[in-house]
């Protein structure tokens, strides 16, 4: 009759003694989180047969994608989906990462529409793009579409601004950054120089999603400056 292998020692692991070392009487030592240990409720001098430690292998598997997903969510607000992403490439598994995130949703630590809200409004104060910009970078993170419309309309309108507004605002800083020559240029009486200055702001405020009478207002606006200044 095979008899189980006995835990003859549990040493915590450092830093901070979250994880911890079982050694056994016939074998080489395992680590494990001691938060799967607890609940387990094994200690020294118990048997460990292969059914219980297989327990504690899936309990420790769970811990450690739900701490990766947690020290994911603590550096910045994450999508259920880029969560997904990030922990697949450390190595989980997708069955064992889905109900990891399940549970985190629940419990309120996932939000797409939060993360979303965020997004735009750091977007509108920081790096202003069109709505089109903003619909793809948002999808990009796995936001659905019903919830990305809802919150670009919701968003624009708590902060009070349009594609208008922000088009004018992004080609007035392009302009600015350019320096005299780029304003000298979308002013000029020479045709030839005057479109090539033109295309390339056109091109910009396209590329930052903004399109139809958003940009040619946006434009507009910098050619009527550039001709006054």
């Amino acid at each position: 009759m095979t008899t189980s292998p006995l835990i003859t020692r549990i040493q915590p692991r450092r830093p901070r003694g979250l994880k911890v070392l079982i050694h056994l009487d016939d074998g080489e030592p395992f680590e494990v989180t001691l938060e799967a240990l607890e609940r387990s409720r094994l200690g020294v001098g118990d048997a460990l047969p292969a059914k219980a430690r297989h327990q504690l292998l899936d309990m420790d598997e769970g811990v450690r994608v739900r701490e990766a997903a947690l020290n994911l969510l603590s550096y910045c607000p994450r999508t259920r989906t880029e969560l997904a992403r990030r922990l697949k490439k450390k190595g989980f598994h997708h069955a064992r990462i889905v109900p990891c995130l399940d549970r985190l949703q629940e419990r309120g630590f996932i939000n797409d529409r939060a993360v979303a809200e965020a997004f735009i409004r750091d977007r509108i104060r920081l790096k202003p793009r069109g709505r089109s910009r903003l619909r793809s970078e948002l999808r990009a993170k796995g936001v659905d579409g019903d919830t990305v419309e809802q919150v670009i309309e919701q968003v624009f309108a708590d902060q009070e601004v349009s594609d208008v507004q922000l088009a004018e605002q992004v080609a007035r800083g392009w302009v600015a950054r350019q320096g005299r020559a780029m304003l000298d240029a979308l002013g000029s009486d020479d045709r030839t120089a005057r479109d090539k200055a033109r295309r390339r702001l056109h091109g910009f405020l396209g590329r930052r999603g903004f399109g139809g009478h958003a940009l040619s207002d946006a434009m507009r606006l910098v050619t009527e400056l550039a001709k006054d200044a």
